[in-house]
Order: C-alpha cells, then structure tokens, then sequence
C-alpha cells in the first residue's frame, strides 16, 4: 500500500514541528518521528483507525500525542488529508 500525503497534511506537519521547534524544542524531533512513523504504520494496517467524522475517512489517535491524523484509504492508495491538534475545532 502507498501512502500519499496531500499538500495540507504535510503543511500540517510542517506547522507541528515549526511551533515544537520554536516553543519546545527538546520534543520537535520527536514528535515529528512519531507522527511520521505511526501513519506509516498504515501502510500495513490501514483501517486501524476509527470511522472519519466525514464520510469516506479514517481518523488515527496518536496518544499519547494530542494529535489526530485525518485519511482515506482507496484501493491501494492511502492518502494522509490533514493532521489536526486535538483541542482544534476540526470536526
């Protein structure tokens, strides 16, 4: 399975690490690590996350991070749409 990240979504992440980075930078690399890691844990299990609150998507908790990544899966494809905090207004 491929996964595809939409332009959103890896500004998403961008914007995570620029404030990490800017307002606590000894969790930046990190967290950036384990978000990455995490949605490319989708490529082998795709529907581990929870029906979307919009149909036709996924949405994967990163807990114990305060994030949540926003998908769909097509045939093959996966493709990541957004990344939100989890105090945001998203739904």
């Amino acid at each position: 399975m491929r996964i595809r990240w939409t332009l959103p979504a890896a500004e998403d992440l961008e914007s995570i690490r620029r404030y990490l980075e800017l307002n606590h930078p000894q969790y930046a690399e990190s967290t950036g690590r384990t978000i990455y890691r995490r949605v490319k844990a989708l490529k082998t299990h795709p529907h581990r996350g929870r029906p979307g609150h919009k149909m036709g998507t996924r949405e994967l908790t990163l807990a114990p991070l305060p994030f949540v990544v926003v998908y769909t899966v097509d045939g093959d494809a996966l493709q990541i749409v957004h990344i939100y905090h989890g105090a945001q207004d998203w739904q």
